[in-house]
């Protein structure tokens, strides 16, 4: 047993040599082979890889997967009119460059982000000191993420870096000048509601004018309907008189006389002061009548 326990030990310091050559690159890591401190070969390719055994190679692996910066507290970022806002912002990145992001950083992903952390707080700066509130807050907002991107990711690429995307994620007032804003956002509100009230009372004034006139035309144009319906009427009933009339004057004439007993004796109280002989009496005694009595 003695006599193997020496190949025993050559076998496992073999094998310990062998492992030490062989390295696996994962498909979300890049590889950087260094030999006597300096980079060799730079490996993206997912797979088994070799190399010399220390201390002649060894390997640093780099996360190349999509990763994220965000604001742990909002930046008080000055606008034209010279208002704080505190923005809130995050930014997606990943090495593009394993080479030149470990020259510039060594295998620190922390001192890469404090370095986009700063030149995103830069590009935030220029972009929304040159213009106003509203136009940070609503109009502008897409322009100023575009604005940030591009001027991020130019900066980044030299360092190995990609800036993917930038996102500003939440836009508030700060505490000192957020109560007048408010009061002005309030005193727009209120007189554009007046304005909207006085153009609601011009035109319900206008809308009642137009209906009064249509009323006052109908009630014109019927009037004057019915009173030439009643024209007609009277001329029809005229005629109809006229012509009765001329078929038997007698019977009209007494007809007429009836009407004016039954208008002039309606009354038990009703009293005439007149000669009993005048014509108003002519059919008094019968249906006849009499003749007038001369004067």
């Amino acid at each position: 047993m003695q006599r193997f326990f020496p190949y025993l030990i050559g076998l496992v310091i073999l094998l310990a040599v062998l492992s030490s050559m062989v390295f696996v690159v994962r498909e979300r890591d890049a590889a950087l082979v260094f030999a006597l401190g300096e980079v060799r070969e730079t490996i993206t390719e997912p797979g088994l890889h070799f190399k010399l055994p220390p201390p002649f190679q060894n390997v640093v692996r780099l996360d190349r997967r999509l990763q994220t910066i965000e604001s742990k507290d909002p930046e008080r970022i000055q606008t034209a009119e010279k208002k704080n806002l505190l923005i809130d912002s995050f930014v997606k990145w990943r090495i593009i460059d394993p080479r030149q992001f470990y020259v510039t950083f060594g295998a620190n992903t922390r001192a890469a982000e404090e370095r986009l952390s700063a030149q995103i707080r830069d590009a935030l700066n220029a972009s929304v000191n040159v213009r106003t509130v509203k136009e940070v807050v609503s109009s502008q907002r897409g322009d100023i993420m575009k604005e940030m991107l591009t001027t991020v990711d130019s900066r980044a690429r030299p360092l190995g870096v990609e800036v993917v995307d930038v996102r500003l994620r939440r836009i508030d007032f700060a505490p000192e000048i957020s109560e007048s804003v408010y009061r002005r956002m309030e005193a727009e509100r209120k007189e554009e509601a007046n304005r909207l009230r006085a153009t609601g009372a011009a035109d319900s004034e206008r809308i009642r004018a137009q209906a009064d006139r249509q009323r006052e035309e109908l009630l014109a144009d019927a009037f004057a309907q019915a009173q030439s319906v009643r024209g007609e009427g009277d001329a029809r009933a005229a005629s109809i008189y006229a012509e009765a009339y001329g078929k038997n004057p007698e019977f009209y004439s007494f007809f007429k006389s009836l009407e004016a007993y039954r208008s002039a004796f309606s009354s038990k109280d009703d009293l005439l002061v007149i000669s009993p002989e005048t014509d108003f009496f002519r059919y008094w005694g019968g249906a006849q009548g009499a003749e007038p009595a001369n004067p």
